[in-house]
């Protein structure tokens, strides 16, 4: 009975990890995506990913000692926040920008809360969303990886001639916006991107640092699954359930609506799935509860991305399904140990 009983508060780690461990596990299972970051958008990418990282040590060393708290860095849980916010940035957003989105995330999306446990925000989208809020063209603008322009090593904000790609997401937004034109020829059909979906799997596409491959996210999600530091409840949870709404929106048109199997390989779905929507502090506790957590990542999403303005909607989706974590958590209570008590 003693092995049923689980404690608050977060993070719930019901194994013999201890937060550094399962942190530093994070930090292994996000290494394939960096390494195809690095891959296909050059030292610019590596360089964002280290402004990141550090601003977000220095921010949380930094809010300890105005605090007059005891140094956290060992727990390794800003650099995941650092490391997730860096892989969901545009490749030629400033280091600047960079480092203000890392420093917020920390000091506004955690600290102010009272550090690691005590956030019921994930930081890292806290921080993704403020850049997106103040400066949002710079959020918007994505560059083709390197394999597709030999430029792409010497990137920089400030590079004039830098080439630009709509991602797959955009263009599957553009052709739902055009569906009703009459000359069907300006019409951006969602077949080309339903045409991409070998290159988003790989990463041949534009889009965030660590969203464009597909396939290194599920390296490290499946690494994470087998260490046991995740459950496989809320990626199947917000998978499936953006899988399903997608299909019924390819069903009702697919000259507007892009395939599924688009939408799941696409954008930060599965770096929301695998890394985001599961971090143990801002999730529910309970079985039912995670599932019904992904259940609305996953639904808010799509519905985002297919009936909304914005081409993707993981950002909103997280931070909304966080604000109602604790109502989750109280519509799935736990049985106490013992059984149901008397009335």
């Amino acid at each position: 009975m003693l092995e049923n009983i689980r404690v608050s508060p977060a993070p719930h780690i019901s194994h013999h990890f201890s937060t550094r461990s399962v942190m530093i596990d994070v930090i292994i299972g996000l290494i394939p995506a960096v390494a195809f970051a690095g891959f296909y958008f050059r030292y610019y990418a590596l360089l964002l990913i280290a402004s990141c990282v550090l601003s977000a040590v220095a921010t949380e060393w930094i809010c300890n000692l105005i605090r007059k708290k005891p140094n956290s860095l060992g727990d390794f849980s800003a650099v995941v926040t650092g490391l997730i916010l860096a892989l969901s940035l545009p490749p030629a957003i400033p280091v600047w920008a960079a480092v203000i989105g890392s420093s917020f995330s920390i000091a506004i999306g955690k600290m102010v809360f009272g550090g690691l446990g005590s956030n019921i925000f994930n930081p890292a989208m806290v921080g993704r969303t403020f850049l997106t809020a103040c400066f949002g063209m710079l959020m918007t603008t994505w560059t083709v990886p390197a394999n597709i322009d030999s430029r792409m090593p010497a990137i920089s904000a400030a590079m004039p001639d830098t080439v630009t790609q709509a991602t797959p997401l955009a263009w599957s937004k553009q052709a739902l916006k055009t569906r009703n034109i009459e000359d069907k020829t300006k019409l951006v059909p969602a077949s080309r991107a339903n045409s991409l979906m070998a290159d988003m799997f790989w990463g041949r596409v534009g889009g965030c640092l660590g969203e464009t491959s597909a396939f290194a996210l599920l390296i490290g999600g499946v690494y994470l699954i087998i260490r046991r530091t995740i459950q496989p409840h809320i990626p199947s949870a917000v998978l499936g359930s953006a899988f399903l709404i997608g299909t019924i929106g390819y069903f009702i048109n697919s000259d507007a609506f892009i395939n599924p199997l688009a939408h799941l390989m696409s954008g930060g779905m599965l770096i929301c799935a695998l890394f985001i929507a599961t971090d143990p502090v801002t999730a529910p506790l309970t079985t039912k509860g995670m599932y019904i957590f992904g259940i609305g990542v996953g639904g808010i999403t799509m519905l985002i991305r297919l009936l909304g303005e914005y081409p993707e909607g993981v950002m909103y989706a997280v931070l909304l399904m966080n604000a109602v974590t604790p109502l989750i958590d109280r519509f799935c209570k736990l049985v106490p140990a013992g059984g149901v008590p008397n009335a």
